[in-house]
Protein backbone atom coordinates (compact mmCIF):
# COMPACT_ATOMS: atom_id res chain seq x y z
CA UNK A 1 0.00 0.00 0.00
CA UNK A 2 1.39 3.35 -0.91
CA UNK A 3 0.73 6.49 1.43
CA UNK A 4 0.26 9.72 -0.13
CA UNK A 5 0.69 12.71 2.17
CA UNK A 6 -1.71 15.63 1.57
CA UNK A 7 -0.60 18.11 4.00
CA UNK A 8 -3.44 20.92 4.35
CA UNK A 9 -3.50 24.54 2.54
CA UNK A 10 -1.06 26.21 5.04
CA UNK A 11 -3.00 29.93 4.53
CA UNK A 12 -6.42 28.35 5.00
CA UNK A 13 -5.23 26.19 7.98
CA UNK A 14 -3.86 29.52 9.67
CA UNK A 15 -7.36 31.05 8.97
CA UNK A 16 -9.14 29.18 10.73
CA UNK A 17 -6.76 28.74 13.52
CA UNK A 18 -7.32 32.50 13.92
CA UNK A 19 -10.91 33.20 13.02
CA UNK A 20 -12.26 29.86 14.46
CA UNK A 21 -10.33 29.62 17.63
CA UNK A 22 -9.59 26.16 16.68
CA UNK A 23 -5.73 24.38 17.29
CA UNK A 24 -3.54 23.88 14.21
CA UNK A 25 -4.48 20.06 14.12
CA UNK A 26 -7.87 20.63 14.06
CA UNK A 27 -7.62 23.49 11.61
CA UNK A 28 -5.62 21.68 9.25
CA UNK A 29 -7.85 18.24 9.36
CA UNK A 30 -11.12 20.62 8.59
CA UNK A 31 -8.86 22.08 5.72
CA UNK A 32 -8.07 19.41 4.49
CA UNK A 33 -11.96 18.47 4.14
CA UNK A 34 -12.91 21.38 1.93
CA UNK A 35 -14.14 23.78 4.98
CA UNK A 36 -12.66 27.08 4.53
CA UNK A 37 -14.12 29.79 6.37
CA UNK A 38 -14.85 30.31 10.41
CA UNK A 39 -18.77 30.10 9.45
CA UNK A 40 -18.66 26.39 8.04
CA UNK A 41 -16.49 25.38 10.92
CA UNK A 42 -18.49 26.27 13.26
CA UNK A 43 -21.38 24.22 11.31
CA UNK A 44 -19.43 21.48 11.03
CA UNK A 45 -18.77 20.95 14.88
CA UNK A 46 -21.65 21.71 15.39
CA UNK A 47 -24.23 20.19 13.83
CA UNK A 48 -27.85 21.43 14.29
CA UNK A 49 -31.53 20.06 13.78
CA UNK A 50 -32.46 23.55 12.63
CA UNK A 51 -29.51 23.36 9.98
CA UNK A 52 -31.63 20.74 8.13
CA UNK A 53 -32.91 22.01 4.41
CA UNK A 54 -36.49 22.29 4.05
CA UNK A 55 -38.06 19.38 2.51
CA UNK A 56 -39.90 21.35 0.03
CA UNK A 57 -36.60 22.17 -1.64
CA UNK A 58 -37.20 18.71 -3.00
CA UNK A 59 -38.65 18.23 -6.44
CA UNK A 60 -42.01 16.74 -5.73
CA UNK A 61 -42.30 16.99 -2.50
CA UNK A 62 -45.10 19.74 -2.40
CA UNK A 63 -47.70 16.95 -4.64
CA UNK A 64 -46.25 13.97 -2.42
CA UNK A 65 -47.40 15.59 0.69
CA UNK A 66 -50.62 16.97 -0.68
CA UNK A 67 -51.48 13.60 -1.15
CA UNK A 68 -50.64 11.81 1.86
CA UNK A 69 -52.17 14.78 4.08
CA UNK A 70 -55.66 14.00 1.83
CA UNK A 71 -55.41 10.52 1.93
CA UNK A 72 -54.36 10.85 5.70
CA UNK A 73 -57.84 12.79 6.10
CA UNK A 74 -59.62 10.54 4.68
CA UNK A 75 -58.87 7.56 6.19
CA UNK A 76 -57.49 6.09 2.79
CA UNK A 77 -55.52 2.56 3.21
CA UNK A 78 -51.94 3.30 2.39
CA UNK A 79 -48.94 0.84 1.73
CA UNK A 80 -44.92 1.54 1.70
CA UNK A 81 -43.43 -0.49 -0.28
CA UNK A 82 -39.92 -0.71 0.88
CA UNK A 83 -36.92 -2.99 0.36
CA UNK A 84 -35.34 -5.60 2.26
CA UNK A 85 -32.16 -3.93 3.87
CA UNK A 86 -31.56 -1.24 6.62
CA UNK A 87 -32.25 1.41 4.54
CA UNK A 88 -35.26 0.00 2.94
CA UNK A 89 -37.21 -1.58 6.54
CA UNK A 90 -35.96 1.60 8.70
CA UNK A 91 -37.40 3.64 6.46
CA UNK A 92 -40.98 1.81 6.72
CA UNK A 93 -40.81 2.43 9.94
CA UNK A 94 -39.56 6.47 9.96
CA UNK A 95 -42.56 7.18 7.32
CA UNK A 96 -45.11 4.36 8.86
CA UNK A 97 -44.53 6.17 12.12
CA UNK A 98 -44.89 9.53 11.04
CA UNK A 99 -47.85 8.73 9.24
CA UNK A 100 -49.59 7.38 12.46
CA UNK A 101 -48.50 10.14 14.69
CA UNK A 102 -50.59 12.75 11.78
CA UNK A 103 -54.00 10.60 12.20
CA UNK A 104 -53.54 8.20 9.29
CA UNK A 105 -52.38 4.35 9.22
CA UNK A 106 -50.19 3.05 6.98
CA UNK A 107 -49.30 -0.67 5.63
CA UNK A 108 -46.43 -1.93 4.59
CA UNK A 109 -44.70 -4.65 1.91
CA UNK A 110 -41.08 -5.84 2.02
CA UNK A 111 -39.99 -8.41 -0.78
CA UNK A 112 -38.21 -11.51 0.14
CA UNK A 113 -34.99 -11.47 -0.93
CA UNK A 114 -34.83 -14.84 -2.32
CA UNK A 115 -38.67 -15.67 -3.59
CA UNK A 116 -38.99 -12.27 -4.73
CA UNK A 117 -35.87 -9.88 -5.65
CA UNK A 118 -35.32 -6.75 -5.31
CA UNK A 119 -37.82 -4.02 -6.49
CA UNK A 120 -41.40 -3.33 -6.75
CA UNK A 121 -43.67 -6.12 -8.62
CA UNK A 122 -46.61 -6.04 -10.83
CA UNK A 123 -48.91 -8.18 -8.73
CA UNK A 124 -48.40 -6.83 -5.25
CA UNK A 125 -49.80 -3.88 -6.62
CA UNK A 126 -52.57 -4.91 -8.15
CA UNK A 127 -53.46 -7.12 -5.02
CA UNK A 128 -53.02 -3.98 -2.76
CA UNK A 129 -55.64 -1.86 -5.56
CA UNK A 130 -57.35 -5.42 -4.95
CA UNK A 131 -58.59 -4.85 -0.92
CA UNK A 132 -59.17 -1.26 -1.80
CA UNK A 133 -55.43 0.68 -1.45
CA UNK A 134 -55.38 3.94 -3.30
CA UNK A 135 -52.10 5.12 -2.66
CA UNK A 136 -48.87 3.48 -2.53
CA UNK A 137 -45.72 5.02 -1.09
CA UNK A 138 -41.81 3.21 -2.26
CA UNK A 139 -38.97 3.72 -0.26
CA UNK A 140 -35.69 2.85 -1.10
CA UNK A 141 -36.70 1.31 -3.70
CA UNK A 142 -38.71 2.27 -7.23
CA UNK A 143 -36.73 4.88 -9.28
CA UNK A 144 -36.33 2.33 -12.08
CA UNK A 145 -39.96 0.87 -11.66
CA UNK A 146 -41.43 1.75 -14.96
CA UNK A 147 -43.69 -1.61 -15.57
CA UNK A 148 -45.26 -1.02 -11.82
CA UNK A 149 -45.67 2.60 -11.96
CA UNK A 150 -47.86 1.97 -15.65
CA UNK A 151 -49.62 -0.83 -13.77
CA UNK A 152 -50.08 1.05 -10.61
CA UNK A 153 -51.96 3.38 -13.32
CA UNK A 154 -54.05 0.83 -14.33
CA UNK A 155 -55.70 -0.19 -11.35
CA UNK A 156 -55.63 3.22 -10.18
CA UNK A 157 -53.55 3.21 -7.86
CA UNK A 158 -51.42 6.78 -7.33
CA UNK A 159 -48.02 6.04 -7.09
CA UNK A 160 -45.41 8.12 -5.14
CA UNK A 161 -41.67 7.01 -5.84
CA UNK A 162 -39.05 8.08 -3.14
CA UNK A 163 -35.73 6.53 -3.68
CA UNK A 164 -31.89 7.82 -4.02
CA UNK A 165 -30.91 5.23 -6.45
CA UNK A 166 -29.45 6.88 -9.95
CA UNK A 167 -32.42 6.73 -12.37
CA UNK A 168 -32.01 4.85 -16.04
CA UNK A 169 -30.85 7.55 -18.57
CA UNK A 170 -32.09 9.95 -16.42
CA UNK A 171 -36.08 8.48 -17.70
CA UNK A 172 -37.93 8.37 -14.30
CA UNK A 173 -41.14 6.16 -13.83
CA UNK A 174 -44.56 8.06 -14.17
CA UNK A 175 -45.88 8.35 -11.09
CA UNK A 176 -47.81 10.85 -9.03
CA UNK A 177 -44.89 11.91 -7.45
CA UNK A 178 -40.94 10.78 -7.75
CA UNK A 179 -38.85 12.14 -4.73
CA UNK A 180 -35.20 11.66 -5.28
CA UNK A 181 -32.32 14.04 -5.06
CA UNK A 182 -30.33 12.63 -7.66
CA UNK A 183 -32.94 12.82 -10.10
CA UNK A 184 -32.80 15.13 -13.35
CA UNK A 185 -33.74 18.84 -12.52
CA UNK A 186 -34.31 18.41 -8.51
CA UNK A 187 -32.14 21.13 -6.77
CA UNK A 188 -31.82 19.42 -3.35
CA UNK A 189 -28.52 20.83 -1.96
CA UNK A 190 -27.95 17.02 -0.23
CA UNK A 191 -27.40 14.94 -3.11
CA UNK A 192 -26.30 12.23 -0.67
CA UNK A 193 -29.42 11.10 1.04
CA UNK A 194 -29.90 7.33 1.64
CA UNK A 195 -33.53 6.08 1.15
CA UNK A 196 -34.49 6.52 5.25
CA UNK A 197 -33.02 9.84 4.72
CA UNK A 198 -35.50 10.90 1.85
CA UNK A 199 -38.60 9.02 3.99
CA UNK A 200 -37.28 11.61 6.81
CA UNK A 201 -37.56 14.43 4.70
CA UNK A 202 -41.59 13.39 3.87
CA UNK A 203 -41.99 13.09 7.66
CA UNK A 204 -40.11 15.94 8.63
CA UNK A 205 -43.22 17.57 5.95
CA UNK A 206 -46.00 16.00 7.15
CA UNK A 207 -44.84 16.44 11.23
CA UNK A 208 -44.36 20.48 10.51
CA UNK A 209 -47.55 20.59 9.02
CA UNK A 210 -49.43 19.09 11.80
CA UNK A 211 -47.74 20.98 14.38
CA UNK A 212 -45.34 18.07 15.47
CA UNK A 213 -42.15 19.15 14.66
CA UNK A 214 -40.75 18.79 18.17
CA UNK A 215 -40.77 15.07 17.76
CA UNK A 216 -38.42 15.20 14.71
CA UNK A 217 -35.62 14.92 17.38
CA UNK A 218 -36.80 11.24 18.25
CA UNK A 219 -36.65 10.25 14.62
CA UNK A 220 -33.14 11.11 13.90
CA UNK A 221 -32.05 7.65 15.58
CA UNK A 222 -33.35 5.71 13.06
CA UNK A 223 -32.06 8.08 10.12
CA UNK A 224 -28.62 7.59 11.62
CA UNK A 225 -28.68 4.17 11.69
CA UNK A 226 -30.29 3.75 8.10
CA UNK A 227 -27.72 6.64 7.15
CA UNK A 228 -24.39 4.83 8.29
CA UNK A 229 -25.82 1.27 7.42
CA UNK A 230 -26.34 2.11 4.23
CA UNK A 231 -22.76 3.64 3.69
CA UNK A 232 -23.35 7.09 2.59
CA UNK A 233 -21.26 9.87 2.99
CA UNK A 234 -21.37 11.34 5.98
CA UNK A 235 -21.70 14.96 4.91
CA UNK A 236 -24.57 17.88 5.02
CA UNK A 237 -27.69 16.73 6.71
CA UNK A 238 -26.18 12.91 6.75
CA UNK A 239 -23.50 14.39 9.22
CA UNK A 240 -26.53 16.22 11.21
CA UNK A 241 -28.68 12.86 11.25
CA UNK A 242 -25.89 10.68 12.78
CA UNK A 243 -24.17 13.20 15.17
CA UNK A 244 -27.87 13.81 16.49
CA UNK A 245 -29.24 10.66 16.09
CA UNK A 246 -26.28 8.97 18.16
CA UNK A 247 -27.57 11.35 20.61
CA UNK A 248 -30.57 10.05 20.64
CA UNK A 249 -29.41 6.74 20.49
CA UNK A 250 -27.70 7.06 23.84
CA UNK A 251 -31.01 7.45 25.64
CA UNK A 252 -33.25 4.62 23.88
CA UNK A 253 -36.95 4.82 24.78
CA UNK A 254 -38.12 2.44 22.05
CA UNK A 255 -39.11 -1.25 23.46
CA UNK A 256 -37.14 -2.88 20.10
CA UNK A 257 -34.56 -0.39 19.89
CA UNK A 258 -33.44 -0.82 23.57
CA UNK A 259 -33.54 -5.21 22.84
CA UNK A 260 -31.46 -4.31 19.98
CA UNK A 261 -28.64 -2.38 21.93
CA UNK A 262 -28.37 -5.27 24.77
CA UNK A 263 -28.16 -8.29 22.13
CA UNK A 264 -25.44 -5.83 20.49
CA UNK A 265 -23.92 -5.25 24.01
CA UNK A 266 -24.37 -1.94 23.75
CA UNK A 267 -26.80 -1.04 26.48
CA UNK A 268 -26.71 0.00 29.89
CA UNK A 269 -24.91 3.37 29.10
CA UNK A 270 -22.01 2.44 26.91
CA UNK A 271 -20.83 4.94 24.12
CA UNK A 272 -22.11 4.72 21.33
CA UNK A 273 -20.42 5.73 17.91
CA UNK A 274 -21.25 5.73 13.85
CA UNK A 275 -18.76 2.28 14.36
CA UNK A 276 -21.06 0.84 16.69
CA UNK A 277 -23.90 0.87 14.26
CA UNK A 278 -21.60 0.03 11.13
CA UNK A 279 -20.49 -3.01 13.18
CA UNK A 280 -23.04 -3.70 15.15
CA UNK A 281 -26.39 -3.21 14.95
CA UNK A 282 -26.40 -2.49 11.30
CA UNK A 283 -25.43 -6.31 10.59
CA UNK A 284 -28.33 -7.84 12.46
CA UNK A 285 -30.62 -5.67 10.89
CA UNK A 286 -29.84 -6.35 8.03
CA UNK A 287 -29.14 -10.31 8.71
CA UNK A 288 -33.39 -10.28 8.59
CA UNK A 289 -33.50 -9.32 4.83
CA UNK A 290 -30.11 -11.27 4.33
CA UNK A 291 -31.24 -14.70 6.03
CA UNK A 292 -35.10 -14.66 6.46
CA UNK A 293 -37.60 -12.13 6.57
CA UNK A 294 -37.24 -7.96 6.48
CA UNK A 295 -40.53 -7.49 8.17
CA UNK A 296 -39.17 -8.61 11.44
CA UNK A 297 -37.26 -5.20 11.21
CA UNK A 298 -40.21 -3.58 11.40
CA UNK A 299 -42.28 -5.29 13.91
CA UNK A 300 -38.58 -4.76 15.93
CA UNK A 301 -39.42 -1.14 15.95
CA UNK A 302 -43.10 -0.79 16.31
CA UNK A 303 -44.33 -3.78 18.49
CA UNK A 304 -44.48 -1.91 21.84
CA UNK A 305 -44.18 -5.54 23.93
CA UNK A 306 -40.74 -5.40 25.48
CA UNK A 307 -40.73 -9.29 25.08
CA UNK A 308 -41.67 -9.80 22.20
CA UNK A 309 -39.27 -6.87 21.25
CA UNK A 310 -36.43 -9.18 23.00
CA UNK A 311 -37.61 -12.61 21.46
CA UNK A 312 -36.85 -10.64 18.14
CA UNK A 313 -33.74 -9.14 19.01
CA UNK A 314 -32.46 -12.69 19.98
CA UNK A 315 -33.40 -13.93 16.44
CA UNK A 316 -31.74 -11.18 14.46
CA UNK A 317 -28.40 -11.63 16.56
CA UNK A 318 -28.54 -15.39 15.76
CA UNK A 319 -29.61 -14.54 11.91
CA UNK A 320 -25.98 -12.41 11.81
CA UNK A 321 -24.40 -15.05 13.45
CA UNK A 322 -25.61 -17.58 10.59
CA UNK A 323 -24.74 -14.58 7.85
CA UNK A 324 -21.26 -14.08 9.40
CA UNK A 325 -20.88 -18.32 8.92
CA UNK A 326 -22.07 -18.08 4.85
CA UNK A 327 -19.74 -15.16 4.96
CA UNK A 328 -16.81 -16.90 5.93
CA UNK A 329 -17.43 -20.08 4.01
CA UNK A 330 -17.70 -17.90 0.57
CA UNK A 331 -15.20 -16.14 0.84
CA UNK A 332 -12.70 -18.89 1.88
CA UNK A 333 -14.15 -20.76 -1.32
CA UNK A 334 -13.52 -17.83 -3.29
CA UNK A 335 -9.35 -16.99 -1.64
CA UNK A 336 -8.54 -20.42 -2.62
CA UNK A 337 -9.98 -20.27 -6.20
CA UNK A 338 -7.97 -16.90 -6.40
CA UNK A 339 -5.13 -17.80 -4.72
CA UNK A 340 -4.63 -21.00 -6.68
CA UNK A 341 -3.46 -19.28 -9.93
CA UNK A 342 -2.03 -15.73 -10.53
CA UNK A 343 -3.75 -15.49 -13.86
CA UNK A 344 -7.21 -15.22 -11.78
CA UNK A 345 -6.18 -12.16 -9.96
CA UNK A 346 -5.07 -10.42 -13.41
CA UNK A 347 -8.56 -8.90 -14.73
CA UNK A 348 -9.15 -5.29 -14.04
CA UNK A 349 -12.85 -6.18 -13.05
CA UNK A 350 -13.22 -9.56 -10.90
CA UNK A 351 -16.45 -11.53 -11.71
CA UNK A 352 -16.61 -14.51 -9.44
CA UNK A 353 -19.06 -17.05 -9.57
CA UNK A 354 -20.73 -20.10 -7.65
CA UNK A 355 -23.11 -22.51 -7.46
CA UNK A 356 -25.27 -22.82 -4.09
CA UNK A 357 -23.72 -19.49 -2.70
CA UNK A 358 -26.18 -17.37 -0.50
CA UNK A 359 -27.52 -14.24 -2.28
CA UNK A 360 -28.23 -12.96 1.25
CA UNK A 361 -24.03 -12.71 1.82
CA UNK A 362 -23.01 -11.94 -1.97
CA UNK A 363 -22.55 -8.38 -1.39
CA UNK A 364 -20.62 -8.45 1.65
CA UNK A 365 -18.30 -11.04 0.03
CA UNK A 366 -18.04 -8.53 -2.59
CA UNK A 367 -16.87 -5.93 -0.11
CA UNK A 368 -14.48 -8.73 1.19
CA UNK A 369 -12.83 -8.88 -2.34
CA UNK A 370 -12.69 -5.84 -2.93
CA UNK A 371 -10.98 -4.80 -0.25
CA UNK A 372 -8.33 -7.72 -0.73
CA UNK A 373 -8.17 -7.13 -4.83
CA UNK A 374 -8.65 -3.64 -4.79
CA UNK A 375 -10.45 -3.58 -7.82
CA UNK A 376 -13.97 -4.01 -8.91
CA UNK A 377 -16.13 -6.82 -8.06
CA UNK A 378 -19.25 -8.59 -9.05
CA UNK A 379 -20.04 -12.00 -6.83
CA UNK A 380 -22.89 -14.38 -8.68
CA UNK A 381 -24.66 -16.86 -6.67
CA UNK A 382 -25.45 -18.95 -9.73
CA UNK A 383 -28.51 -21.76 -9.58
CA UNK A 384 -27.86 -23.92 -12.56
CA UNK A 385 -31.47 -25.72 -11.79
CA UNK A 386 -33.91 -22.63 -12.73
CA UNK A 387 -30.42 -21.23 -14.88
CA UNK A 388 -30.69 -17.48 -13.45
CA UNK A 389 -27.92 -15.73 -11.08
CA UNK A 390 -28.38 -12.78 -9.03
CA UNK A 391 -25.04 -10.89 -8.38
CA UNK A 392 -23.86 -7.82 -6.28
CA UNK A 393 -20.69 -5.90 -7.17
CA UNK A 394 -18.98 -3.04 -5.16
CA UNK A 395 -16.17 -0.85 -6.51
CA UNK A 396 -13.12 1.51 -5.85
CA UNK A 397 -13.14 5.13 -6.08
CA UNK A 398 -12.30 5.35 -9.85
CA UNK A 399 -14.50 3.13 -11.21
CA UNK A 400 -18.61 3.86 -11.78
CA UNK A 401 -19.83 0.27 -11.34
CA UNK A 402 -23.30 1.38 -12.45
CA UNK A 403 -22.18 3.26 -15.88
CA UNK A 404 -20.06 0.12 -16.39
CA UNK A 405 -23.52 -2.10 -16.22
CA UNK A 406 -25.36 0.36 -18.61
CA UNK A 407 -22.72 0.11 -21.38
CA UNK A 408 -23.74 -1.58 -24.72
CA UNK A 409 -21.68 -4.40 -23.97
CA UNK A 410 -22.64 -5.58 -20.62
CA UNK A 411 -26.59 -4.47 -20.32
CA UNK A 412 -28.00 -6.63 -22.91
CA UNK A 413 -26.38 -9.82 -21.07
CA UNK A 414 -28.52 -8.25 -17.90
CA UNK A 415 -32.16 -9.48 -16.94
CA UNK A 416 -32.13 -6.30 -14.69
CA UNK A 417 -29.76 -4.25 -12.54
CA UNK A 418 -29.64 -1.24 -10.60
CA UNK A 419 -27.59 0.83 -7.92
CA UNK A 420 -24.74 3.50 -7.87
CA UNK A 421 -21.59 4.08 -8.31
CA UNK A 422 -19.87 1.83 -6.25
CA UNK A 423 -22.57 -1.08 -5.18
CA UNK A 424 -25.08 -2.46 -7.65
CA UNK A 425 -27.62 -5.37 -8.11
CA UNK A 426 -28.73 -7.39 -11.08
CA UNK A 427 -29.82 -10.61 -12.40
CA UNK A 428 -28.91 -12.50 -15.19
CA UNK A 429 -29.31 -16.17 -17.54
CA UNK A 430 -26.07 -18.53 -15.97
CA UNK A 431 -25.03 -18.78 -19.87
CA UNK A 432 -24.23 -14.58 -20.01
CA UNK A 433 -21.70 -14.81 -16.81
CA UNK A 434 -18.94 -15.71 -19.17
CA UNK A 435 -19.71 -13.01 -21.42
CA UNK A 436 -20.45 -10.89 -18.67
CA UNK A 437 -16.68 -10.96 -17.00
CA UNK A 438 -14.68 -10.50 -20.30
CA UNK A 439 -17.02 -7.52 -21.68
CA UNK A 440 -16.51 -5.82 -18.12
CA UNK A 441 -12.72 -6.65 -17.90
CA UNK A 442 -12.17 -4.76 -21.34
CA UNK A 443 -14.53 -2.23 -20.32
CA UNK A 444 -12.53 -1.44 -17.00
CA UNK A 445 -9.09 -2.05 -18.80
CA UNK A 446 -10.32 1.49 -21.03
CA UNK A 447 -10.79 3.09 -17.78
CA UNK A 448 -8.37 2.28 -15.10
CA UNK A 449 -4.65 2.58 -14.50
CA UNK A 450 -2.62 0.09 -13.53
CA UNK A 451 -2.33 2.81 -10.88
CA UNK A 452 -6.07 3.34 -10.17
CA UNK A 453 -5.43 -0.70 -8.88
CA UNK A 454 -2.59 0.23 -6.51
CA UNK A 455 -3.98 0.55 -3.21
CA UNK A 456 -3.15 4.15 -1.52
CA UNK A 457 -4.03 5.07 2.44
CA UNK A 458 -4.29 9.44 2.98
CA UNK A 459 -1.70 10.09 5.73
CA UNK A 460 -2.98 13.44 7.61
CA UNK A 461 -0.09 13.94 9.90
CA UNK A 462 3.38 12.48 10.93
CA UNK A 463 3.08 12.36 14.77
CA UNK A 464 6.22 11.32 17.72
CA UNK A 465 4.76 9.14 20.27
CA UNK A 466 4.76 11.79 22.89
CA UNK A 467 2.25 13.66 20.90
CA UNK A 468 -0.48 10.55 20.87
CA UNK A 469 -1.98 11.81 23.98
CA UNK A 470 -5.74 11.48 25.77
CA UNK A 471 -6.15 15.77 24.44
CA UNK A 472 -5.44 14.57 21.10
CA UNK A 473 -7.84 11.97 21.70
CA UNK A 474 -10.41 14.42 22.75
CA UNK A 475 -9.55 17.08 19.83
CA UNK A 476 -9.96 13.93 17.27
CA UNK A 477 -13.53 13.59 18.47
CA UNK A 478 -15.06 16.88 17.36
CA UNK A 479 -14.59 15.46 14.12
CA UNK A 480 -16.87 12.74 14.87
CA UNK A 481 -19.09 10.74 13.85
CA UNK A 482 -16.52 9.22 11.25
CA UNK A 483 -17.66 7.30 8.22
CA UNK A 484 -17.53 7.51 4.53
CA UNK A 485 -17.00 11.31 2.99
CA UNK A 486 -15.38 12.20 6.74
CA UNK A 487 -13.21 9.47 7.52
CA UNK A 488 -11.23 9.10 10.82
CA UNK A 489 -7.97 11.12 10.57
CA UNK A 490 -4.76 8.64 9.67
CA UNK A 491 -1.60 9.34 11.36
CA UNK A 492 1.98 7.81 10.51
CA UNK A 493 4.32 7.18 13.40
CA UNK A 494 7.65 5.89 12.07
CA UNK A 495 10.09 3.86 13.72
CA UNK A 496 7.98 2.35 16.15
CA UNK A 497 9.87 -0.17 17.76
CA UNK A 498 7.49 -3.73 18.86
CA UNK A 499 7.90 -4.21 22.40
CA UNK A 500 6.45 -7.99 22.63
CA UNK A 501 6.36 -10.59 20.08
CA UNK A 502 3.04 -10.22 18.15
CA UNK A 503 -0.63 -11.82 19.38
CA UNK A 504 -3.29 -12.97 16.65
CA UNK A 505 -6.82 -12.92 18.08
CA UNK A 506 -9.69 -14.64 16.96
CA UNK A 507 -7.62 -16.39 14.48
CA UNK A 508 -7.25 -13.07 11.95
CA UNK A 509 -7.21 -10.10 14.03
CA UNK A 510 -3.33 -8.61 15.44
CA UNK A 511 -2.38 -6.87 18.26
CA UNK A 512 0.57 -5.51 18.90
CA UNK A 513 2.46 -3.76 21.72
CA UNK A 514 4.73 -0.53 20.32
CA UNK A 515 6.71 1.84 22.40
CA UNK A 516 9.40 4.60 22.41
CA UNK A 517 10.83 6.74 24.76
CA UNK A 518 8.44 6.12 27.35
CA UNK A 519 5.33 5.94 25.38
CA UNK A 520 3.82 2.43 25.26
CA UNK A 521 1.08 1.70 23.34
CA UNK A 522 -1.66 -1.26 22.04
CA UNK A 523 -1.91 -1.15 18.32
CA UNK A 524 -4.92 -3.45 16.80
CA UNK A 525 -4.95 -4.85 13.65
CA UNK A 526 -8.46 -5.90 12.38
CA UNK A 527 -7.85 -9.30 9.76
CA UNK A 528 -4.28 -8.35 9.62
CA UNK A 529 -2.75 -11.49 11.30
CA UNK A 530 -1.82 -12.59 7.93
CA UNK A 531 0.18 -10.32 7.07
CA UNK A 532 1.82 -10.15 10.48
CA UNK A 533 2.54 -13.80 9.65
CA UNK A 534 4.38 -12.67 6.19
CA UNK A 535 6.52 -9.92 7.44
CA UNK A 536 8.36 -11.86 10.41
CA UNK A 537 7.02 -9.53 12.86
CA UNK A 538 9.85 -10.15 16.02
CA UNK A 539 9.97 -8.11 19.76
CA UNK A 540 12.25 -5.29 18.88
CA UNK A 541 11.41 -4.98 15.09
CA UNK A 542 11.28 -1.17 14.30
CA UNK A 543 8.01 -0.50 12.39
CA UNK A 544 6.16 2.22 10.45
CA UNK A 545 2.77 2.38 11.36
CA UNK A 546 -0.47 4.20 9.71
CA UNK A 547 -3.27 4.37 12.17
CA UNK A 548 -6.09 6.00 14.09
CA UNK A 549 -6.04 6.96 17.42
CA UNK A 550 -9.68 5.64 19.32
CA UNK A 551 -9.83 5.75 23.32
CA UNK A 552 -10.96 2.26 24.29
CA UNK A 553 -13.74 2.31 26.41
CA UNK A 554 -13.88 -1.19 27.42
CA UNK A 555 -13.32 -1.41 31.22
CA UNK A 556 -11.60 -4.39 31.04
CA UNK A 557 -8.90 -2.90 28.48
CA UNK A 558 -8.82 1.02 29.02
CA UNK A 559 -7.04 4.23 27.60
CA UNK A 560 -5.89 5.19 24.04
CA UNK A 561 -5.17 2.28 21.36
CA UNK A 562 -3.87 2.70 18.19
CA UNK A 563 -6.11 1.12 15.41
CA UNK A 564 -3.80 0.02 12.47
CA UNK A 565 -4.65 1.17 8.76
CA UNK A 566 -1.36 -0.19 7.52
CA UNK A 567 2.29 -0.96 8.92
CA UNK A 568 5.33 -2.12 7.51
CA UNK A 569 8.81 -2.86 8.82
CA UNK A 570 10.62 0.39 8.87
CA UNK A 571 13.07 1.78 6.03
CA UNK A 572 16.19 0.57 7.37
CA UNK A 573 15.16 -2.49 8.98
CA UNK A 574 13.70 -4.11 5.86
CA UNK A 575 16.71 -3.00 4.10
CA UNK A 576 18.57 -5.16 6.65
CA UNK A 577 16.00 -7.58 5.95
CA UNK A 578 16.50 -7.85 2.39
CA UNK A 579 20.28 -8.23 3.05
CA UNK A 580 19.73 -10.94 5.30
CA UNK A 581 17.43 -13.50 2.88
CA UNK A 582 20.14 -12.44 -0.03
CA UNK A 583 22.67 -13.54 2.43
CA UNK A 584 21.00 -17.10 2.96
CA UNK A 585 19.69 -17.91 -0.63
Amino acid sequence: MRWIANPPDPQIAATLVQEANLSPLIAGLLARRGITTAAAAAEYLNPQISRLHSPYAMLGMKAAVERLRAAIANREKIVIYGDYDVDGTVAIVILKTAIELCGGAAGFHVPHRIRDGYGMKDEVIEEAAASGVRLIISVDTGIRAFAAAETARRVGVDLIVTDHHLAEAGELPRALAVLNPNQPGCAYPCKELCGAGVAFKIAQALLEENGRAHLLPSFLKMVAIATVSDAVPLVGENRIFTKLGLEELRRPVNAGLKALLKVAALDGGKFLDAGHIGFRLGPRLNAAGRMDVAQDVIELFTTRDANRAGEIAEKLDQLNASRQQEEARTVAEIETFMEADAARREPYCLVLEGEGWHRGVIGIVATRVVERYHRPALVIARDNASGEAHGSGRSIHAFHLLEALEDESCRPLLTRFGGHAHAVGFALPCENIAGLREALDQYARLRLSAADLEPTLEIDAEVAPQQITRELAHELEKLAPFGLGNRQPVFAWHGATLRQPPRVMKEKHLKLRVGDDGCFFDALGWRMAQRAEAQTLNQGSRLDLAFSLEHNADPEFPGLQLVLRDFKLAEAESTETRAEAAAKA
